[in-house]
């Protein structure tokens, strides 16, 4: 049976994280729920707190200057602390179902297998929060992957270079991964991204570690959609959304230049770092961006600039 290190990063999570904990504690094989709390002006600290004198499990850890240094630095905090030989996540507004970690026992008696993720489903806990969610994600209840798959099948599905569709993505909190792995490969959360930092890890992990699918045609955890979460709020293809996602192509692109991942796949990370960094120019440098950027591959038309150049800057 794996021996599990659950990280949960805390952030003003107070009216979620009692019920975030509890979801974990009854798995046999997660030995122990590490809080990494992130400077909450709430009363997360004291819940923590709390949480700690109740469960022998639940240990609480703070960034050495108690300071907010984002989800990232947060995740790759609970990384370092952790004692276990594997490492799951959870999202402090989340929970596990009961069948969270049904398929690790049998897929890690593969020694080649590194990680293993399943589906994750919604649950709507304000009506702001479940329209903002379904005005960007229409009937997505269950994100998932549309096929069973494993090693770079998985790198390639997550950037869309699969003959078959491979599926909206995978959640953080659906992934359990070897925290020897992680080791080896030095993988660790960008801190600079503030937002899409999960996103960045998984696509790293899935070209430098050996990922398979677990459970996909059923959650195996639930993410909680409320008022304040952060990802549903950035409107689409708006100035915002275009310079985060620029940050996101771009710390892949960079990542890429040192990985030499397969050539259709750098090349795709980079007309997509590429679209991004035009959306962010306006006037006429925009425009002379485009046209040197047409000349030099005109398969940037095809990428998500074709939205893009339309908003107003």
């Amino acid at each position: 049976m794996p021996d599990i290190s659950v990280i949960i990063p805390v952030y003003n999570a107070s009216e979620f994280l009692e019920k975030s904990v509890a979801s974990a504690l009854p798995f046999e094989e997660v030995k122990e729920i590490l809080l990494i709390e992130d400077c909450s002006t709430d009363n997360s600290l004291e819940i923590c707190m709390k949480l700690t004198c109740q469960y022998p499990k639940v240990k609480l850890f703070q960034h050495a200057d108690k300071g907010n240094h984002g989800a990232a630095a947060t995740r790759n905090l609970g990384i370092e602390m952790s004692s276990c030989s594997f490492i799951a996540f959870l999202d402090a507004d989340d929970y596990y179902l009961p069948n969270r970690f049904d398929v690790e026992k049998e897929i890690f008696n593969d020694p080649k297998i590194d990680g293993v993720f399943g589906a994750i489903s919604v649950e709507y806990l304000t009506e702001k929060g479940k329209q903002e969610f379904q005005s960007k994600f229409t009937n997505v209840t269950l994100t998932t992957v549309n096929y069973p798959a494993e090693g770079k099948e998985v790198f390639r599905g997550l950037l869309g270079l699969t003959t078959k569709t491979f599926g909206t993505f995978f959640h953080l909190n659906t992934l359990t991964v070897r925290k020897a792995a992680l080791q080896k490969n030095k993988l660790k959360f960008n801190e600079i991204l503030r937002v899409h930092q999960d996103s960045d890890f998984i696509i790293k992990l899935a070209f430098q570690c050996y990922l398979k699918s677990g459970i996909i045609d059923q959650p195996i955890a639930v993410r909680g959609i409320h008022d304040d979460n952060r990802i549903t709020k950035i409107v689409r293809y708006s100035p915002q959304y275009n310079e985060r996602q620029f940050l996101l192509w771009n710390s892949l692109y960079k990542w890429s230049r040192k990985n030499k991942p397969y050539r259709d796949a750098a090349q795709h990370i980079y007309l997509q770092k590429k679209a991004f960094e035009l959306s962010t120019k306006k006037g006429w440098s925009k425009t002379a961006a485009l046209l040197m950027a047409i000349c030099k591959d005109p398969k940037i038309l095809k990428t998500k600039y074709r939205f893009t150049y339309t908003h107003k800057a």
